[in-house]
């Protein structure tokens, strides 16, 4: 006969292997609700402030009406992502997506879990308790604002996600482009937040996350050039992913970086095949070209 702490111990790494293995999805559907746009943002504000997070900004995506991003975060999770050092900030800013083509707001929302995974890599596992109860009240928050709150856009394991790149010879999350290098942080914020505010290369400034004590900022920038920006290559590559939005800037330091958008843009649409991604083969370099403005 096995002994109780062999069964415990078979128990608890049957667990593990099962979490290991679990699919994550990069969203999540709430679903519609009957509320308009306006009311729906209200709501959704109102459910996420009970639980403690912070909306810290929002817009309309591509310019469009009827579609909106609202950014939140919480104290708990700043304290836990400004940790990891490899631009953990980055997975500071959590994101809503409301999408209103009709009488009704579609409500959905990037999945904490599946973020974390792929910003914070191997780092999750020191704060996975923390980072698990962040995922859970944002589930808790927005869940009873619908019926459906199943997963959509793809789906990857931790493993994967750690790890992820989208072809051989892609860029992964630890292949940062570089903006611009400064004398010091506070050059960095100044000259940045300047051109945010002048709207730079069509720009929006959505929101910012400072650590001025590890001298870290996150800048959420919303790209709104007809051409080149969200109008152009988010109608191509699936809007109801619109949560994936807005692109970020972080500043570590004296250095200014971005992530690629050969990652980031796949990273957020895993389902993208490569067929749809040569459509917008020169967005990433568009977004790079704008950003480097902002530093300079």
């Amino acid at each position: 006969m096995k002994s109780m702490p062999y069964i415990l111990f078979s128990m608890f790494f049957a667990l593990f292997l099962n979490l290991e293995a679990q699919t994550l999805s990069p969203y999540v559907m709430v679903g519609e609700s009957e509320m308009d746009l306006g009311a729906a943002e209200q709501k959704v504000t109102s459910v996420l402030q009970e639980k403690g997070f912070d909306v810290i900004g929002s817009y309309h995506v591509e310019g469009n009406q009827t579609l909106k991003v609202i950014v939140y975060t919480r104290q708990d999770l700043k304290d836990i992502t400004i940790q990891v050092k490899d631009r953990g900030a980055l997975a500071a800013a959590l994101k809503v997506g409301l999408k209103s083509d009709g009488p009704g707001t579609h409500i959905s929302y990037l999945n904490p879990e599946y973020l974390f995974q792929a910003y914070l890599m191997d780092e999750y596992d020191k704060h996975a308790s923390g980072l698990a109860k962040v995922a859970a009240d944002v589930k808790s928050a927005l869940s009873p604002l619908g019926s459906e709150n199943t997963g959509f856009g793809g789906g990857m394991t931790a493993e994967e996600l750690r790890e992820y790149h989208y072809k051989v010879f892609m860029p992964y999350f630890t292949d940062p482009v570089d903006l611009e290098e400064f004398s010091s942080f506070e050059e960095a914020v100044t000259v940045i937040e300047k051109n945010l505010k002048a709207k730079k290369g069509e720009t929006i400034w959505v929101y910012s996350l400072k650590f001025p004590n590890e001298e870290v900022a996150v800048y959420g920038v919303g790209l709104m050039n007809e051409e080149e920006g969200e109008k152009h290559f988010l109608p191509i590559i699936g809007e109801d992913h619109l949560a994936a939005m807005p692109y970020e800037i972080i500043i570590q330091g004296k250095e200014a970086t971005m992530l690629h958008g050969r990652y980031r843009i796949a990273l957020h649409w895993p389902d993208l095949t490569m067929g749809t991604f040569t459509k917008i083969m020169s967005t990433p370099g568009d977004i790079k070209k704008v950003m480097k403005d902002l530093c300079n």
